[in-house]
């Protein structure tokens, strides 16, 4: 069955939208921050008080820097890029915000939300994860789920149509979508009480150490991770409620030796990762040092 013919340039003019519309102040006007209200597409789904404070001490020493970008809807104006930043010109004080008022659709506004939103730093990663599919499956006119899929598909098969696609959603972000699909995209395999504690602002890391525990200590250390345990301090308490017993110390030794020579699952580490490995390998016992240069002299 033929797949429907991809409308590249409807694409681009979509992914124009957030850099014509928020990245200069040329056409900004002020509006009063209680004539705005919050976007009903935000990808970010977490605002830290920490950031904010933050954010809202800089605004007061040098106002906003980049207008918010905003839409009229029903009578007021809905915030499609910015919506941290009017939190934050709250927290600091102002009565009023620049804002780009725009005549922006549904779609060509979550577009813009999107776009804005990736091209920071600060975003959580699942909802980096999320806002991205949320782009391939517009870009690719199917669900989320769908385009999921299309994109695993995609690294498999021989450059096309959809493979120019994917590079022109992606380039903008300053990321490769092959880099996106083999190692972000992983994390929506996560059991989902651990996607829920990411989508709760629980970083990365900490999210991390959950994956493997047994499930029925997932909730215990989800909760610990929400009241500020460090990384350590969750390993701990990992091995607190999972002793191993020698025989699964043995299953694991091997288990690990396995994910070690297995080239497919080093190729997609992240660089992070593969490092982690490279400095833990360096410090094994010399009795494993011992074997393993007995082996490579054998062959």
């Amino acid at each position: 069955m033929s797949r429907p013919k991809r409308d590249l340039g409807k694409l681009s003019g979509l992914l124009t939208v957030a850099s014509d519309a928020g990245l200069a102040r040329a056409g900004a006007q002020l509006l009063r921050v209680d004539q705005l209200t919050a976007g009903t597409a935000q990808p970010r789904r977490t605002f830290g008080t920490d950031s904010l404070e933050s954010l809202a001490a800089s605004i007061r020493a040098e106002g906003i820097l980049q207008p918010l970008l905003v839409r009229a809807v029903g009578g007021r104006y809905e915030i499609v890029a910015g919506e941290r930043r009017w939190r934050a010109a709250q927290l600091a004080g102002l009565q009023e915000v620049p804002v780009l008022i725009r005549d922006l659709d549904d779609r060509q506004a979550l577009v813009a939300g999107l776009m804005e939103n990736l091209q920071r730093q600060d975003l959580n990663v699942i909802d980096e994860v999320d806002a991205k599919l949320t782009l391939v499956s517009l870009a690719l006119g199917v669900t989320p789920g769908q385009a999921r899929g299309r994109l695993m598909q995609l690294l498999k098969e021989a450059e096309g149509p959809d493979h120019a696609l994917m590079d022109g959603v992606f380039t903008p972000l300053g990321e490769s979508w092959r880099s996106y699909a083999k190692n972000k995209l992983r994390i929506l395999n996560w059991p989902p009480a651990v996607l829920d504690a990411l989508r709760a602002g629980v970083p990365r890391t900490l999210a991390a150490v959950v994956v493997p525990a047994p499930p029925e200590h997932h909730a215990a250390l989800i909760a610990l991770a929400k009241a500020g345990a460090t990384r350590e301090e969750l390993l701990a308490e990992l091995r607190r409620l999972s002793p191993p017993a020698e025989d699964a110390r043995e299953e694991r030794a091997v288990q690990v030796g396995r994910a070690l020579s297995d080239r497919r699952f080093l190729a997609q580490l992240e660089p992070l990762d593969r490092r982690a490995i490279e400095k833990w390998l360096e410090r094994m016992p010399d009795a494993l040092q011992t074997r393993l240069a007995s082996e490579l002299a054998r062959r």
